[in-house]
């Protein structure tokens, strides 16, 4: 009997046991919840040649960008290749070979071309989803989605994880009312999809909508973050709402308490740590030690530059710190990592260059030359990844340049077109 997975998509080397086991981590992965893994990982101890099991294995490796999950990643998606497949399988195992060479672009277009043929696979959606972002393509971020989306009626298992991914690629997009509303409707129909929590707050963080912002991510904490491993994300949305509105001390709480005070290791959560309090040192914010704890995680992952977004957030971790030694070896690293062949190359050398070399300008107080080279690559910035609301960053930190170089009438040109951008 062939075994098939709630959408009806075949499973190869699957049993009924170990099907429930990818089920729930699929399920928990659409929700960003708990430990999805250790569920896949009990269904190929129930079925050892289970291809989407592995499958899934080496995605949960690689979606976080840890440097420590490319070799389970690669064992995993070797594995994967070596049990049967249906041309769909098929599809997905190329998809993680890619992903693990760290070819994101192949990745991303082979996924594009399985959820075109198969609308309802939905690890393909949400994983494409996430390569549309860690590669800055805006639009894929939403017509990947918005060309599924019509195959998923109402009461289909899933469906709030199509919503909440269309509602944040229309935000990327500035269609900021239909996001709104596809990213609550998400949450209505599953109050613990942190992703469509997520969504509403980058429409609201764009449209500067502050109070509005508070509100909404004060109506059911719990819901995006108990069990979560998005919620020091989410934290951090809130605390920008917060400081949008001048509320330091807010701000300081939410830092010491749900950004900082897990002492994640997470290369996702020192990203929000680095850029809450980069933010708040631009502001000219004492924020005292607070940085030394973050620079060292941060040394413990950045021996190589695999991901030139990472190493932004890195070099503010060292600048912030004063720990100009471990800068310089990264930017060695990037020098190095221009060898490898893969996609950071590209991302690299389009803006993740200049950008994390623009940091490293700003801490030795060469702002001129730092304004210099965000000016050279802030246009172009989503080809390195990330959101809107995370590249904000660099413009709040050309502003900051401009002022401290003394650069009167760019800094109020700068501003003014901030303003106009975001009223």
């Amino acid at each position: 009997m062939t075994i098939k997975d709630i959408h009806g998509h075949a499973l190869s080397g699957a049993d009924a046991k170990a099907t429930e086991h990818y089920e729930a981590a699929c399920a928990l992965l659409r929700c960003y919840l708990n430990d999805p893994l250790a569920e896949a990982q009990a269904a190929l101890a129930r079925a050892p040649d289970m291809t989407m099991a592995h499958v899934l294995v080496a995605y949960l490796n690689l979606l976080g960008t840890e440097p420590a999950g490319l070799p389970a990643a690669r064992e995993a998606h070797a594995a994967a290749a070596r049990c049967p497949a249906t041309e769909r399988e098929a599809q997905h195992v190329a998809a993680a070979g890619a992903l693990a060479q760290g070819l994101w672009h192949r990745a991303g277009r082979i996924l594009e071309d399985l959820s075109i043929r198969h609308p309802h696979d939905l690890l393909a959606l949400q994983v494409g989803h996430q390569i549309d972002f860690f590669t800055g393509h805006s639009r894929m971020l939403r017509d990947r989605i918005a060309r599924a989306e019509s195959h998923w009626h109402a009461g289909m298992p899933g469906r709030h994880a199509v919503l909440s991914m269309l509602a944040f690629g229309l935000e990327e997009a500035a269609d900021y009312a239909r996001a709104e509303t596809l990213g609550r409707t998400s949450v209505e129909l599953e109050p613990r999809d942190g992703w469509g929590w997520h969504a509403v707050a980058h429409v609201l963080e764009m449209q500067n909508r502050r109070r509005d912002g508070i509100v909404w991510m004060t109506q059911d904490p719990p819901a995006w973050s108990e069990g979560s491993f998005f919620a020091i994300h989410n934290w951090w949305h809130l605390a920008l709402f917060h400081l949008g509105l001048d509320q330091v001390d807010e701000v300081m709480a939410l830092l010491d308490q749900r950004v900082l005070g897990s002492a994640s290791p997470v290369v996702l959560d020192l990203i929000d740590a680095s850029a809450l309090l980069w933010r708040l040192q631009l502001r000219g914010v004492n924020v005292g030690d607070r940085w030394d704890a973050v620079a060292s995680r941060w040394a413990d992952v950045s021996a190589t530059s695999m991901y030139a977004f990472n190493d932004l957030h890195a070099m503010m971790a060292f600048v912030g710190a004063d720990r100009m030694g471990d800068a310089a070896r990264l930017l060695d690293a990037q020098q190095q990592a221009l060898a490898a062949g893969d996609d950071n190359v590209g991302f690299l050398t389009d803006v993740g260059l200049g950008a994390t070399q623009a940091i490293r300008q700003f801490g030795l107080s060469r702002h001129g030359e730092a304004a210099e080279l965000l000016r050279r690559v802030r246009r172009e910035a989503a080809r390195f990844g990330g959101s809107h609301a995370q590249r904000d960053v660099l413009d709040l930190t050309l502003i900051a340049a401009a002022e401290r170089a003394g650069d009167v009438p760019l800094a109020d040109a700068l501003r003014r077109e901030r303003a106009f951008a975001r009223p």
